[in-house]
């Protein structure tokens, strides 16, 4: 699979701090180290995609919430891409990055649901990537209108078939 890319969005300390927890927060971590782990064995790239937070949030710029989760620490070769807005490819060299090593194909995974999940597949597709959304490995928060599972259920059904093709954890070969 010499043309796909793992892409892991926004697995930041912050987001899984103990006083706001994300939903389901130590199981989406071992879905996205089961991805990690898969992805380097099968040598295909690996690319972290970092969101730089404003002040106060999370995951604030040069924070200890900024950085990386511990458990899904990048590896020496591992790509790391900075962001400032929900979409991975606004402002950043996330296109350069995919087109120097002739990806055409990703498969993505992390955080949040109906923001940068949902924003960058939706702005990969339109850029005439190929891609997988690992549904059971992309999560956020309640809101006041919506359970966080209503909420990634509502993104898998909107998203699929028309920008990505959904696939369980499980599912994702290299």
């Amino acid at each position: 699979m010499a043309d796909t890319a793992l892409l892991i969005i926004d697995m930041q300390t912050g987001n899984f701090s103990e006083s706001n927890p994300i939903h389901n927060g130590n199981e989406l971590l071992v879905k996205v180290k089961s991805l990690i782990t898969k992805g380097h064995s099968a040598q295909i790239p690996i690319v972290y995609v970092q969101n730089n937070g404003g002040s106060g949030d999370p995951d604030e710029y040069g924070t200890p919430g900024w950085k990386i989760h511990h458990s899904i620490t990048p590896d020496e070769g591992d790509v790391v891409i900075q962001k400032q807005t929900p979409d991975g490819f606004y402002r950043t060299d996330l296109q350069l990055e995919l087109e120097s090593k002739g990806i055409k194909k990703l498969i993505i995974a992390g955080l949040q649901t109906e923001y940068c999940i949902d924003t960058t597949c939706r702005r990969a597709f339109s850029l005439g990537y190929q891609v997988i959304l690992v549904k059971d490995a992309h999560n956020t928060w309640d809101s006041p209108l919506l359970r966080a599972q209503q909420i990634i259920n509502h993104h898998n059904n909107v998203l699929s078939g028309w920008f990505v093709t959904l696939k369980n954890e499980r599912d994702i070969t290299f």
